[in-house]
């Protein structure tokens, strides 16, 4: 076989080994686009295809063809993902707002703290000054011989 027909070979093998591994990595959640970059449509089952769930809904790629490089995903598996998601995001907001509000009371209990410590240094200069002023201030008596 020829060494050059042989790396293109190899590069088309890889090329789409990578898109179907790219596919299956992006099929987590409601998918946005198609790895091909495709556009995804909102596909409903008529009555009139032969299936047992007529109406079931599917994420499918405007260029869809069955060659794996392209969405085709019932509806109900991303959206189900999508809430697991959501319903884990919320958890952990409620997990900060209530280490907010412990946080908020902590505050509060070192501001009380602040202002009584405040208190204590006004308290201690008002002292310092006063003994600053007995000691310092009397002025020696002199006497005249």
């Amino acid at each position: 076989m020829d060494p050059a027909e042989d790396r293109r070979h190899s590069k088309r093998q890889n090329y789409h080994i990578n898109m179907l591994g790219f596919v299956a990595d992006s099929e987590y959640g409601i998918p946005t686009r198609c790895p091909c970059g495709g556009r995804l449509i909102n596909e409903v089952r008529g009555k009139d295809d032969y299936d047992t769930l007529p109406g079931k809904r599917f994420f499918t790629c405007k260029n869809y063809e069955a060659d794996g490089f392209h969405y085709r995903q019932p509806w109900v598996i991303p959206v189900q993902e999508e809430l697991e998601r959501l319903t884990k995001r919320v958890e952990e907001a409620e997990q900060v707002m209530m280490g907010v509000s412990n946080l908020t009371k902590q505050i509060e209990t070192l501001e009380e703290q602040v202002k009584i410590l405040n208190e204590q240094v006004y308290d201690l200069t008002m002292q310092v000054d006063t003994l600053e002023k007995v000691c310092f201030d009397r002025q020696p008596k002199v006497r005249l011989s």
